[in-house]
């Protein structure tokens, strides 16, 4: 840090300094995006500073005017966007114009790289909160002046973009920020349009930000299409904006691009939504809600820490930025405002968890969203898929916390299964192809169905003709755990417990062969145990398999295989079980194992023979090798064998 002049010259973060060079360099069309940037970000500052004035009122005077302003000079050729909001301090000037998250800026960057499109890239800017670097677009130098409210004194922040910029003590009458571009020459070739022009100002700000709730106000040149300039220039004010909140507005009274526009401002997607849903409840509670489900998931969806939950206003002023008890978390992915006048203006967070109104309106919500949902499968099934595809992860996840409405939630589920290779299915076709015979609901967990398509557990099952699902995704391993039955019918894993197929006849024939087996190979089966005791906990008859010699399943009550490996990745590990092992008493391999236990009990060829069929299990079911070192010498053990005949 140097100082010059009574200016302090400091340098931008490196993060900060790359993304100010995507926006100098690289070239698209859609540069008039700085204007809508600059505008929200105003917006933003009016509402934080109403919502702070509300508990603390000395912070504004009673007359206070909550507005935005653009001034154009054209002899400077400068545009100033000026508003009256909360302002910054110096050292936020700091924290939020010289610094941004690396995160967000690495994953710009890499977004950027994917994209080939010049639109495509001008979408990115507002998603990753860096509108404000829009500016060096159109600007050759950027000056801001600003006055946080409460404070007295102002500060000026200035830099042309070219990795440092100054500060240095300012005047303000009154809190709010100034923020002046001194403005590149125009420029058709490169899409540099005169962003002093009143018609063109007038075009942008009707475009991208007629439904702000605050005046935008221009103030400048009062110049007629057509009419000669003169050496008066009369300046005028006028508002820009129609201001009226789009949610208070009847459905028929609003376009789609006006429902578009504003789901872009108030999620930094700047992808059109999937479905727009203007909602009104009249009665015990009234409110206006104008919710929003995105067609594409935001890159934070499943980040832990990701921030959520819609806009609250009461009486048309905001009182929650987010307000995550509007919705549960499964539901964290739609974007929109609720506005009620049942809530008072200086409601705290804490009052807020605990208002009966919240608690009515969170509920009334949640079943609003899951009818519509429910509506566009049975109605727009394409549309239900590309929601699926981007949400379904999510969805899943109300299965565990989602109790007074999980009969509306579970038929929603989609799941990959045996039915069909690329049709998903719902829990409720899947029980009405169900066999006549057939109890159980059976599922396979694993990482992907490649592997589970080809799972020894599936032989038995497949042989019978019954349909499996496949749950690939790590959260299934959430929803099986919570979701027990579905329609009377009782979820069944195929790797846990004893599968039984078929009639009650069959059943019970298989039982009494099982049973039969088990007394005939009982000596063999304790003899393998005690090879694999460290690993196994019991060997046994299987009941599922027809062609593999072997596979390793669990008890009911115990985790899944899928489970387990998902506990060992995460911090600290999780448990070790030991599994059961099944052995297919009518393959090959287990009745010639079998024959030389008869002829000697201490071959040894049994005991390798035992222990590479147990690593070979682990291998079919996608988990990790107990002892990759032994099996690997067995392996070539049995190569070198089998070449020297």
């Amino acid at each position: 840090m140097a100082t010059v002049s009574g200016l302090e010259s400091f340098q931008f973060q490196a993060e900060t300094k790359q993304l100010l060079h995507l926006m100098i360099h690289s070239l698209y069309t859609q540069r008039e995006i700085f204007l809508r940037e600059l505008i929200s970000n105003a917006s933003d500052a009016l509402d934080k500073l109403r919502f702070e004035a509300l508990t603390n009122p000395e912070m504004v005077e009673n007359d206070h005017k909550y507005e935005i302003r653009l001034k154009p000079d054209l002899a400077n050729r400068t545009l100033t966007i000026s508003d009256t909001g909360i302002g910054m301090s110096r050292q936020e000037l700091i924290d939020h114009i010289g610094t941004i998250a690396r995160s967000g800026t690495r994953e710009m960057r890499k977004r950027i790289q994917e994209s080939q499109s010049a639109e495509a890239f001008a979408d990115l800017i507002g998603q990753f909160g860096v509108g404000f670097y829009s500016a060096f677009m159109v600007a050759d130098k950027v000056t801001i002046i600003t006055r946080r409210a409460g404070e007295t004194s102002a500060t000026q922040w200035e830099s042309a973009g070219d990795g440092s910029y100054t500060l240095a003590e300012a005047e303000r009458s009154g809190c709010g920020t100034d923020i002046t571009l001194h403005l590149k020459q125009p420029d058709e070739e490169n899409g540099i349009e005169d962003y002093t022009d009143r018609w063109k100002l007038s075009m942008v700000v009707h475009k991208y930000s007629d439904f702000i709730p605050f005046p935008i106000i221009y103030e400048g040149p009062a110049q007629e299409p057509g009419e000669p300039e003169t050496k008066e220039i009369k300046i005028e004010t006028k508002t820009l904006n129609s201001m009226k909140p789009l949610w208070t507005r009847k459905r028929s009274e609003v376009s789609d691009s006006d429902y578009n526009d504003f789901y872009k401002h108030l999620s930094n997607d700047w992808t059109e939504p999937l479905k727009v849903l203007p909602l009104k409840a009249e009665g015990t509670f009234e409110l206006d809600a104008l919710l929003f489900i995105p067609s594409q998931a935001p890159y934070d969806l499943f980040y832990h820490g990701s921030d959520f939950g819609l806009r609250l206003y009461a009486k048309r002023v905001m009182v929650m930025e987010k307000c995550e008890d509007l919705l549960p978390r499964y539901l964290r992915f739609v974007k929109g405002v609720v506005d009620s006048s049942d809530l008072p203006l200086n409601i705290s967070r804490q009052r807020l968890q605990q208002d009966r109104h919240i608690t009515q309106i969170r509920k009334w919500l949640v079943r609003k969203l899951l009818d519509v949902l429910a509506e566009m499968q049975e109605k727009e099934k394409e549309k239900y898929l590309k929601f699926w595809d981007a949400f379904g992860r999510a969805l899943k996840e109300g299965v565990g916390t989602e109790y007074e409405h999980k009969d509306k939630l579970l038929p929603l589920l989609l799941f990959e299964s045996s039915h069909d290779p690329k049709e998903l299915t719902t829990l409720k076709s899947y029980v009405e192809r169900m066999k006549a015979e057939q109890t159980d609901i059976l599922y396979l967990t694993g990482e992907s169905r490649k592997v589970l398509e080809n799972s020894p557990h599936l032989e038995g099952v497949r042989q019978k003709g019954y349909e499996v699902l496949y749950l690939s995704d790590p959260v299934d391993e959430l929803v099986v755990q919570h979701l027990h039955e579905f329609e009377g019918k009782r979820l069944k894993s195929v790797t846990k417990g004893r599968v039984d197929l078929g009639t009650e006849e069959e059943k019970k024939q298989q039982e009494e062969q099982v049973k039969k087996k088990e007394e005939e190979y009982a000596e063999f089966l304790k003899a393998s145990q005690k090879k694999l005791d460290e690993y196994v906990k019991q060997i046994r008859v299987s009941t599922r398999l027809v062609d593999s010699p072997a596979c390793l399943v669990t008890e009911e009550h115990e985790y899944s295989p899928q489970l387990e490996r998902l506990l060992q990745k995460g911090k600290g590990g999780g448990p070790k079980q030991r599994r059961i092992m099944e052995l297919n008493p009518d393959h090959p391999i287990i009745k010639g194992l079998y024959e030389r236990f008869k002829a000697n009990h201490e071959d040894a060829v049994l005991g390798d023979s035992i222990e590479l069929l147990f690593e070979l299990a682990l291998v079919a079911e996608g988990s990790e090798i107990a002892d990759p070192v032994r099996l690997n010498r067995l392996t070539l053990d049995l190569l070198k064998k089998s070449v020297q005949g």
